[in-house]
């Protein structure tokens, strides 16, 4: 599989972690975050980082994530968030041609897991429901024994993301939620997918049956920007962006649907991430959908 290796968890940036376990596992950071993760608060700071003076955060960002901006149209950005939703070059995140693989929608920290007969998933010790990500409990009953994968994405990863087949879009919905933080220690204490704003598509693909994409906003991510180009789609084809921040990525697979890597698998059983980018293989259609 064209995958990276796994790695613990862990984050980057020092003072910055430092912050999130205040406002997490102490009383007074709790108190704080109550109001941080208000929508309105993450736009007023999204409106900063749309500003020509956050352009000064750019060059010791790229440092201190280690970026290669090789990768990138050279332009010169207007602002951080510009920067921060910056575009690959065309051949940077190239697709497989093989319509049988299932590829990742973006770049990201990668975990999977089985969704159970009563449609739930276990993420440590918080249990979700796919009713309580979808609030639709007709819709969650098609994914009943299926496959869910989490492609949590970090401040250094490429934030825009794309269809993994050929489809048209037959759902849409945006749920209204706040905006913790998607790295782990959120996890610990919330239900942070089940909480957090976010905005799914039901995809009716051509290989891979009924698929499920949801973008979740995080903490200052209060804006999902999703294209609306048409009812269908080609794999490969930029389905949206997220702006400042790191965010997440959910898939749903119905059952029988997909086999995934047993790698990706086994690293999440040891509370490890599977490091990809946009493109990468990562699975393949179920042998039983190729003979239908």
């Amino acid at each position: 599989m064209s995958i990276a290796k796994a790695y613990e968890t862990q984050e980057i940036d020092y003072l910055e972690n430092l912050l999130i376990r205040f406002l997490y596992n102490s009383l007074p950071g709790r108190l704080l975050l109550k109001l941080l993760i208000k929508t309105p608060v993450s736009k007023l700071f999204g409106f900063f980082m749309k500003s020509p003076v956050s352009r000064g955060f750019i060059r010791n960002f790229i440092k201190n994530n280690n970026i290669d901006m090789s990768e990138y149209d050279n332009v010169k950005h207007k602002s951080f968030n510009d920067f921060f939703k910056r575009e690959i070059k065309k051949e940077g995140r190239p697709f497989t041609d093989n319509l049988h693989d299932v590829s990742a929608p973006c770049d990201g920290k990668l975990t999977a897991y089985p969704i159970t007969s009563d449609g739930a998933f276990h993420i440590k010790s918080s249990i979700y429901t796919i009713d309580s990500l979808l609030q639709n409990k007709v819709l969650a009953s098609e994914f009943m024994g299926g496959v869910c994968l989490i492609f949590r994405l970090t401040t250094d990863d490429y934030h825009r993301y794309s269809y993994i087949d050929n489809g048209e879009s037959i759902g849409h919905k945006r749920i209204k939620g706040v905006l913790h933080t998607v790295r782990p220690i959120a996890g610990e204490r919330y239900k942070i997918f089940a909480k957090n704003a976010r905005e799914y598509e039901v995809l009716q693909t051509e290989n891979f049956g009924k698929v499920i994409q949801i973008e979740v906003g995080a903490l200052f991510v209060g804006r999902i920007n999703n294209h609306k180009a048409g009812n269908t789609f080609k794999r490969g084809d930029e389905k949206g962006m997220f702006e400042f921040g790191g965010s997440t990525i959910v898939m749903l697979f119905q059952k029988g649907a997909v086999k995934i890597d047993t790698t990706i698998f086994a690293n999440t059983q040891q509370n490890k991430e599977t490091v990809v980018k946009m493109g990468n293989i990562i699975g393949e259609k179920a042998i039983y959908l190729r003979m239908l």
